[in-house]
């Protein structure tokens, strides 16, 4: 297991910046994943710390030495990229024990080496096998073990799951948490599939356009953004936007929004704000219910995704996307309804004009019409 340190780390292509500042702490044994949409330069950071990319200011550092200048055999890291790259003539243990062939590693380590790297990854019995007889899973497994085999101290995935179809990627992320379970090695991890990083990541780091948007825990990113970029890239369902308008600043703050009306005295400090100043309110589907309204009232019912066990109805809100409201599977709302929100005060958020969020304040006032509890979906 190995720390590993990123200081101003920089990336440039031609007159093209990738990566910029980059600075990041990894604690020897975590599980930390990188996400972000397509091009925001996850995988060229990856890519910098195996040292098949090249920095161009900055320090990489693993157990406080600095590799910038090391090969990539010489970091003691192992990497398992998006494709399998397995060579199709060789068996699954020559496959596995490839690296360790290059290494010149003696004929006996090389396959104890080999079996107890088949025997955690519970491929013991397809050792014999050429890699068109494996099903997607085994190949990915086979990847992952040629990296494990010569025990490196940080192992990398560069999107190792995209390539498996739904139900394969739902059986292979369990078999990654229970590697790193069993080998408690430092794993750094790059998808752009936000269930991955939820269900893996001891840590998660966001990036957006080459710059580090936020750094925590799962739970801290879904229940604390730092932005709206954040809170609008974590969840399924995203999370709701509304426009609204700054009504009266202060440690707790007021507030219109067409589709809730005035919210006033919201948990969140805004004397950096003029009165007036554009806002918007975010809103998770979970935090919001609904009742039934009378005549036109209240929103019209625009869609509902019934999925088994919950069902999602979406509302009319005039605006290019529906808000959507997670409801109980038992409920009974139909196109064209109409609907009054109820959302929970505990699950607002408010952002300023660049996107960032207000400070929220460690507690809220009764008197707010939104600090009533949640009621179940009529």
């Amino acid at each position: 297991m190995s720390k590993l340190q990123l200081d101003n780390v920089n990336k440039q292509l031609g007159g093209l910046r990738i990566l910029r500042d980059i600075s990041l702490e990894i604690a020897s044994g975590e599980f930390v994943v990188f996400v972000g949409p397509s091009g925001c330069g996850k995988s060229t950071l990856l890519r910098l710390i195996a040292g098949l990319e090249s920095i161009c200011a900055g320090d990489l550092l693993i157990d406080g030495r600095r590799v910038n200048d090391l090969e990539p055999r010489e970091r003691g890291v192992g990497m398992v990229f998006q494709s399998y790259a397995l060579y199709p003539h060789m068996s699954v243990y020559d496959n596995i024990g490839f690296g360790l062939k290059l290494a010149k590693t003696d004929k006996r380590s090389l396959r104890e080496r080999v079996l107890e790297t088949a025997r955690v990854l519970q491929l013991d019995k397809l050792l014999q096998r050429k890699p068109k007889e494996l099903s997607g899973g085994q190949r990915q497994r086979v990847a992952m073990g040629r990296a494990m085999a010569r025990e490196p101290d940080i192992l990398l995935f560069d999107e190792p799951l995209s390539n498996l179809d739904a139900s394969l990627r739902v059986q292979m992320r369990n078999e990654i948490a229970r590697l790193h379970a069993s080998l408690g090695t430092t794993m750094i991890y790059v998808t752009h599939d936000q269930v991955e990083a939820m269900t893996l990541a001891d840590k998660i780091v966001v990036l957006n356009a080459g710059r580090i948007e936020q750094v925590g825990s799962p739970r801290e990113l879904y229940e604390r953004p730092v932005s709206r970029f954040v809170a609008g890239f974590l969840g399924s369902p995203r999370m709701n936007f509304l426009p609204a308008q700054l009504l009266a600043p202060g440690l707790h703050s007021a507030i219109s929004t067409p589709a809730l009306g005035q919210l006033a005295a919201l948990p969140f400090d805004s004397r950096a704000l003029a009165a007036g100043s554009p806002l918007t309110l975010g809103i998770r589907p979970e935090h919001l219910s609904l009742q039934k309204a009378s005549g036109d009232a209240g929103l019209r019912v625009v869609g509902v995704e019934y999925l088994g066990c919950e069902t999602y109805v979406h509302l009319d809100v005039d605006q290019d996307e529906p808000l959507i409201c997670r409801c109980a599977a038992t409920a009974e709302w139909r196109h064209g309804d109409r609907a009054e929100l109820r959302p929970e005060f505990a699950g607002l958020h408010l952002f300023d004009a660049d996107g960032n969020c207000l400070p929220r304040q460690a507690a809220a006032t009764a008197s707010n019409p939104a600090s009533a509890l949640r009621q179940g979906c009529a």
